[in-house]
């Protein structure tokens, strides 16, 4: 009879020293600390760098995020409320505005015809004709391409501001050949209305409009030659916060001047030469 052996098993335990335990998410509450606070002050850097113009609309927009007081900062139309222009405000503005009208095909050619000052009224923005007309065809309320094309560069800044606009049309003293049937006072009025929609279907929202005026050569820019083809121009008057006050030494309407609030004003051009 045969002994039988048993093999016994030696079972090797190794034992590890110690991690310390899983550490837990105690380090990612501490880098998401860190990175918010990184980017709260890159967000300080920045406001100090921006306009007043924008720190005022960020402001309210925190203190009425949907804009139900005012409709301050931002409205369906993109554009902010109206915000107050001192001088500063306005130099910058008028950087703004050349900034992007230098954007426009062949605006060199413009440049001397493109006049925009800081007036106690506002901003006022002049587009000033030459004798075979530039911004508008000889004798007719038609946009040429280059006041298309001017319009629609500087409409998108000005609707981000928001501030009312005023609309001046201004003719020389060149009489109609019938001037019972069609003058220069409805010539001034359609150039004016015609520049109103080329702006507000450009970037200016419909509430920005304050007036369309038409003064035909009664503000002659240059009184000393009345059939100077500069007095035949477009004025754009930014308001610098309430309504702009009228043109002229007085500040009183002419006698006759034709005063049009937006769309009260039929699409008319004129098919009659201004020339005799």
């Amino acid at each position: 009879m045969h002994e039988m052996k048993h093999d016994s098993i030696i079972l090797i335990k190794k034992r590890r020293a110690g991690h310390g335990g899983h550490h837990g998410g105690a380090w990612k509450v501490a880098y998401a600390d860190f990175v918010t606070a990184l980017m709260s002050l890159f967000i300080v850097l920045w406001l100090t760098s921006t306009s007043d113009t924008v720190k005022h609309s960020i402001a309210h927009y925190f203190n009425d995020p949907r804009g139900n007081s005012t409709m301050e900062g931002t409205n369906k139309n993109g554009a902010g409320h109206a915000l107050p222009l001192d001088r500063n405000g306005m130099q910058k503005l008028k950087e703004q505005l050349l900034d992007a009208a230098q954007r426009m095909p062949d605006f060199d050619k413009l440049k001397n015809q493109v006049q925009i000052t800081a007036e106690e009224d506002g901003l006022r923005i002049e587009l000033l004709e030459q004798p075979g007309g530039t911004f508008f065809k000889l004798g007719s309320a038609q946009p040429t391409s280059a006041l298309r094309d001017f319009l629609k560069a500087i409409s998108p800044e000005l609707g981000k501001l928001g501030n009312q606009v005023s609309i001046e049309g201004h003719t020389d003293s060149v009489p109609y050949s019938d001037d019972r049937l069609y003058s220069n006072w409805e010539l001034s009025t359609d150039r004016a209305n015609a520049a109103r929609r080329l702006m507000q279907g450009n970037g200016i929202a419909p509430g920005q409009v304050a007036e369309v005026r038409g003064f035909a050569d009664q503000l002659l820019r240059r009184p000393d030659h009345p059939d100077d083809p500069s007095n035949r121009r477009i004025t754009l008057i930014v308001a610098p916060n309430a309504l702009p006050a009228m043109s002229g030494e007085s500040g009183q309407v002419p006698p006759g001047t034709q005063i049009v609030q937006p769309g009260a004003v039929k699409n008319t051009v004129a098919e009659t030469s201004k020339r005799k």
